[in-house]
């Protein structure tokens, strides 16, 4: 669920930019008394049910729920709140993407490093919530480990095999193997693309990346993308692959043109994180084949996932630590994973009976909890993301899709334009 990933285009209403107005400059607890906890979250988090469930276990405490159209709305919203220095709920919701910029005002968050969550979550999602002084700002709540979904009717029509166990030995390995099976099906799919997106891809393999702006996986000074000869040659190959090879359908993700893709066989395959399950279904009303197969290119990743801060400018931040706590927690987490399919991030949920037996209909009855618990388990990689992290991936984005999409630049040309961009940025 990131800005930068899902591109959701929603228009902003009055009421989703005030979403936050409650809150105080006190800090502490209500100490036993009546406690009115208002949570910021955007998109869906799976919450509704869990709230009056706290609520009944805790008669002191009133929640408040207060939900953004898009997770713009509520980025935008916390920067202001957070210039302005008063306005937060007591718990905010925040995307893997925004930490970069909290890290910087760090001080206005409490330290949620406490005894009773240790070990709870994988050691990279915790990893990615703290500072380099040892401050844990956020709780993790879901996560998006990429699996590849697929569509077996097409790959039977290309005469490529189509089971799930199959594709994953067909796929296991490198982006270089992927490819290549993908000019394999081009050939023989009349006129089929093999995935959605190189913007798509080329985020996958960013992801897989330990520092791919900065000069190391701990320091924040930014390289400058002329110098940078590894994001370039992902640039450069992704499109190679999409636009040369003609493994892409030269979709923007997220646009009218994208979503209408699924009634019109467009592609084949799509670099899956576990919240991506709902999109494609939802666009693909009416179409039989859709897969997921246990494999990733490259090896694990994950892309996207979110979670709940405390600002310390709460009236109650002892109980807004608790009840953050309690939401993150593996039984509320497979509660979620339940209701909006959001999924775990906590090392108990992904052992959990309840989540290895999920399956999903749509995706012929894959068995998408044990799947996407291995998937998870597979990441090993998380890139560093410093303060420009955000600026400096759209501006690559946006290059790629000059050249694939809008077929307004060339290779070189967008590349440039992006280096032009990139230098503007200040450490």
């Amino acid at each position: 669920m990131s800005p930068i990933h899902r591109k959701v285009a929603v228009a902003l209403t009055v009421a989703a930019l005030a979403l936050t107005g409650c809150g105080s400059s006190s800090g502490g607890s209500a100490a036993g008394g009546k406690v009115t906890l208002t949570v910021a979250t955007f998109d869906e988090f799976g919450y509704e049910s869990l709230y009056p469930e706290y609520m009944k276990a805790h008669p002191n405490v009133k929640i408040v729920a207060k939900k953004a159209a898009t997770s713009q709305a509520a980025r935008d919203n916390m920067n202001t709140r957070l210039a302005a220095n008063s306005g937060l709920a007591d718990i905010e919701a925040v995307e893997t993407d925004w930490l970069p910029d909290l890290m910087k005002v760090s001080s206005k968050f409490v330290d949620l490093n406490t005894s009773d969550v240790k070990g709870r979550w994988l050691s990279w999602k915790t990893k990615e919530a703290t500072t380099p002084s040892g401050q844990l700002l956020g709780y993790g709540t879901d996560s998006g480990p990429e699996a590849v979904c697929y569509r077996s009717d097409l790959f039977k029509k290309a005469g490529l095999p189509s089971d799930r166990e199959s594709v994953a030995k067909l796929l296991n390995g490198s982006w270089d193997n992927y490819f290549q099976v993908g000019r394999q099906f081009v050939a023989k799919s009349g006129g089929v693309a093999w995935f959605d997106s190189a913007d798509a891809v080329f985020i996958a393999r960013l992801n897989q990346m330990p520092n791919p702006f900065s000069s190391s996986s701990t320091e924040e000074k930014l390289i400058p993308l002329d110098q940078n000869a590894p994001v370039k040659d992902l640039y450069t190959s992704t499109l190679k692959a999409g636009v040369d090879d003609q493994l892409s359908a030269r979709l923007a993700q997220w646009s009218q043109d994208w979503t209408n893709a699924f009634q019109k066989d467009k592609f084949a395959t799509m670099l899956c994180p576990a919240w991506l399950m709902g999109p494609i279904e939802g666009n693909s009303s009416g179409v039989k084949g859709w897969d997921i197969a246990n494999v990733f290119p490259g090896g694990g990743g994950n892309w996207g996932g979110s979670y709940l801060t405390v600002p310390k400018m709460g009236k109650n931040t002892d109980d807004a630590r608790k009840l953050a706590a309690w939401l993150t927690a593996p039984e509320q987490q497979i509660k979620a994973f339940k209701a909006k399919g959001n999924f775990p991030s906590q090392v108990k949920a992904l052992d959990s009976s309840e989540l290895t037996s999920s399956t999903n209909a749509f995706f012929n009855n894959a068995p998408t909890g044990k799947i996407f618990a291995e998937r998870a388990k597979a990441v090993t990689v998380m890139p560093f993301k410093g303060p420009h992290y955000f600026a400096v991936t759209t501006a690559v984005n946006d290059a790629i899709n000059r050249v694939e999409v809008d077929k307004s630049a060339t290779v070189a040309a967008s590349w440039a334009k992006a280096v032009e961009e990139v230098k503007g940025l200040s450490d």
